[in-house]
């Protein structure tokens, strides 16, 4: 506290020095009269600025497109899956806005996705699908991101979810009576 309180007397104090300075550098009337420590009121002047001129050439706007990609759905749940037995799903999607859809890239989040796509430009309404594939090595729950890339580097994630569980390693034991049936 005591050194907050030293520190504004200084400041103080150097206010009052940098005033007695600036009135020093005045007339030379003022350089033979005592420094006042009164402060001098500020005089305002009224600025007016110039009239811009407008330029012949027309502004032009720039057009933010509202969202117009439609997909099918955002994430496909594959449900319970067998290990090792490769499930497919498809994802539809399609421009609503009255550009062009232009997909560039469909890319997985890993070695087990596997997406089938078509790069190219496809009118507006045109529906695209793309198949993605997904092939589990281990078991429990997944999800994996697919990325889709569009229309000059826009971009939407889809995902597939779903659960693995393991097969068994052999096959079910041979049926001994199975043979034996009479009627």
């Amino acid at each position: 506290m005591k050194k907050n309180l030293v520190l504004a007397v200084a400041v103080l104090m150097m206010g009052s020095v940098a005033m007695g300075q600036t009135a020093k550098k005045g007339s030379k009337k003022e350089k033979h009269s005592k420094v006042s420590t009164t402060t001098a009121t500020p005089v305002l002047t009224e600025v007016t600025a110039a009239p811009v001129q407008a330029s012949m050439a027309p502004v032009q706007e720039e057009k933010k497109s509202a969202e117009t990609l439609w997909i099918s759905e955002a994430s496909h749940d594959f449900g319970k899956i067998p290990q090792g037995k490769p499930v497919t799903t498809d994802f539809e999607l399609k421009t609503t806005g009255s550009d062009s859809l232009k997909l560039e890239m469909v890319q997985a989040g890993c070695g087990c996705t596997t997406p089938h796509w078509t790069a190219g430009t496809y009118a507006p309404g045109q529906v695209v699908k793309i198949n993605v594939g997904y092939n589990a090595a281990g078991e429990g729950a997944f999800t994996k991101p697919v990325t889709i890339t569009y229309n000059g580097g826009q971009q939407k994630v889809i995902n597939i979810t779903g659960t693995v569980y393991s097969t068994p390693a052999t096959p079910a034991p041979a049926n001994p009576g199975l043979g034996k049936v009479q009627n």
